[in-house]
């Protein structure tokens, strides 16, 4: 990791899909800036999984191609913990003092930044404001109002249930937002727990009376905001980037109707599961010095502004929160910064992949009625210290 650290010249970044056409002109304005540091765009598929293999591949090759790549919040300890990523500190430290600080954990392993933050995401409560003027704080309080869904001949809650990352994020918020967690501060399983069970049994009570519908054990992101757009749902757990297709697309029957608070908790707001993604160096690449610069340009006021305007990537800047230009083109973002404010990155541990599959695998029958809450969290604790993350 301490070789080429004051390499310069061309680098290539490394990132999913381009669907909002945000990297292309980052990356012209840099080149333009720098002539004999030029970046090329290596643009992967839109599939994370997909991604993720890509990454892995290069480095286990240990090919210096890939110089800065874009690491989703839940790759960091992994491909830390592996050497592959360039510890971000003495002489290629970046300041994260003006940053929120859960991208900030996110992107550490071992008190150790590991990747710059570059944008940030939180789950956000949607509401129908016709039908609830004041939103839940509480989760008692949200299944309360379900009376108000019946009412109206509608579902009442929904996030994604199906069996894939989006059930383990949905159950670590549920958790989380009870007051208990996945792994505990050590990166041990601490699942035995009162509040995990309490946590779990919320979702699975709901989906057992019809709170939560039953169409909803087959919902990832897109079908769950379909039937929340469509007006077949008063309460939807989603990320912040479904509220410009609600708030533009043609078919959409609550455009004007709708409301988004934070994800409601134990006694107050809940931690919602932290998104987003962070840009980091490879320790294979020949050119550091620059790379290190461009990724201080990425964490500039100026790049920050522009993801947000133009794709409603949330900011890792807490200043522009307050930003009265953004805001008034994304009101969304005080509601996404209380969100972050409590959010919890989703089980910090180079043995991600195996612990997401417990957690996604137990919840999901807990959820069907296979077994009951406390034996999916038992066999949820099991398998992840048989993977190694409770050694």
């Amino acid at each position: 990791a301490e070789a080429n650290l004051d390499g310069r010249g061309p680098i290539t970044y490394v990132q999913g899909k381009d669907n909002n056409n945000v990297v292309r002109p980052f990356i012209e304005k840099w080149n333009a800036a720098h002539p004999n540091e030029q970046v090329t765009f290596k643009e992967q598929t839109d599939k994370a999984d997909q991604q993720h293999d890509d990454l892995v591949q290069h480095f286990q090759a240990k090919q210096s191609d890939y110089d800065v790549v874009s690491v989703d919040v839940i790759w960091t300890a992994e491909f830390a913990a592996k050497g592959w990523l360039q510890p971000l500190k003495d002489k290629m430290a970046i300041d994260t003092s003006k940053m929120l600080e859960a991208p900030v954990e996110a992107a550490s392993y071992k008190g150790t930044l590991y990747a710059a933050p570059k944008d940030s995401d939180g789950g956000i409560l949607y509401y129908r404001k016709d039908l609830v003027p004041t939103p839940p704080t509480t989760w008692d309080e949200m299944m309360e109002m379900c009376s108000i869904a019946k009412a109206n001949n509608i579902g009442c809650y929904s996030g994604q249930y199906k069996q894939y990352e989006g059930l383990t994020v949905n159950a670590a918020e549920a958790i989380n937002s009870a007051g208990g967690s996945v792994l505990d501060k050590d990166g041990k399983p601490s699942l035995n727990t009162p509040e995990a069970k309490k946590g779990l049994e919320n979702l699975v009570k709901a989906y057992a009376d019809g709170n939560i519908p039953q169409e909803a054990i087959t919902f990832q992101e897109e079908e769950s905001r379909r039937a929340f757009q469509s007006g077949n749902l008063l309460f939807h757990r989603n990320w912040p980037y479904i509220y410009s297709l609600i708030t533009t697309e043609g078919s959409s029957a609550v455009k004007d109707k709708f409301g988004m608070a934070a994800l409601p908790g134990a006694d107050g707001p809940g931690a919602s599961s932290l998104g987003g993604h962070s840009a980091a160096i490879s320790v294979y690449s020949k050119n550091k010095a620059t790379a290190l610069d461009f990724l201080k340009f990425i964490n500039e006021e100026e790049q920050q502004k522009f993801f947000a305007n133009q794709a409603s990537l949330a900011p890792v800047l807490a200043s522009l929160y307050d930003d009265t230009e953004l805001t008034t083109k994304l009101p969304y973002l005080t509601v996404l910064k209380e969100s972050l404010s409590n959010a919890v990155p989703r089980p910090v541990t180079p043995f991600y992949p195996a612990v997401t599959k417990a957690v996604q695998e137990n919840a999901y029958a807990a959820l069907k009625g296979e077994k009951s809450a406390e034996q999916a969290l038992a066999d949820m604790q099991k398998s992840i210290e048989s993977a190694g993350a409770g050694s």
